[in-house]
């Protein structure tokens, strides 16, 4: 008597068929309960903001950018480059007394 694939890979008495079927109809409970607590929360927000609670622009309007023009100090030539520590009291910048 010879069992053919089928028979070999089956288990006796078609428990592991019914512990597979157990084991679904869990899973999908569970995804299922997930979802409607998911639904339950989400319910429990506030909502969006109405338009009259919308945030608004100043009365001024929009605020705007400042442009200002900037003169370089001038640094003495001299022959030897200049390291950062050698340009500690002429590495700023000022204000041109001409602005845009």
């Amino acid at each position: 008597m010879q069992l053919d694939l089928s028979e070999q890979l089956a288990a006796p008495h078609g428990t592991s068929g019914v512990l597979l079927v157990g084991g679904g109809v869990v899973l999908v409970a569970v995804l299922l309960a997930a979802f409607a607590w998911g639904r339950r929360l989400k319910a429990r927000e506030p909502g969006p903001p109405r338009p009259e609670e919308q945030p608004r622009l100043p009365e001024s309007g929009p605020v705007g950018d400042v442009v200002e023009s900037r003169e370089p100090d001038a640094f003495p030539r001299t022959e030897q480059r200049r390291t950062p520590h050698q340009l500690k009291d002429n590495g700023g910048t000022h204000g041109s007394s001409s602005s845009r």
